[in-house]
């Protein structure tokens, strides 16, 4: 199973600076063990404690996976998987 991951650009360290790698696994879970197996660190960046970090956003062909079943959510062939750091700032 194949499935596109794109990486945002604070993350490329971890994939030699690609924007967007391979993966496979049947749970959002699973693909970022296999991505670690590549490349290594990633998953500690994107996953604590077997949740998602509260400041990385992902999205599954556009949708966040914070409103389907999150880390656990189930994947298919050709999906597309977008990592992103959620932006905080404005004025004071």
């Amino acid at each position: 199973m194949a499935i596109e991951v794109r990486i945002p650009t604070i993350l490329r360290t971890y994939t030699d600076g690609e924007k967007a790698v391979q993966g496979g696994g049947e749970t959002l879970a699973e693909l970022f063990a296999d991505l670690d197996t590549r490349h290594t660190g990633i998953q500690g960046r994107i996953v604590d404690g077997g949740e998602l970090r509260r400041f990385v956003n992902v999205y599954l062909n556009d949708e966040d996976v914070r409103f389907l079943d999150g880390i656990n959510t189930k994947l298919a062939d050709g999906d597309s998987v977008t990592i992103l750091p959620a932006v905080a700032g404005g004025m004071s």
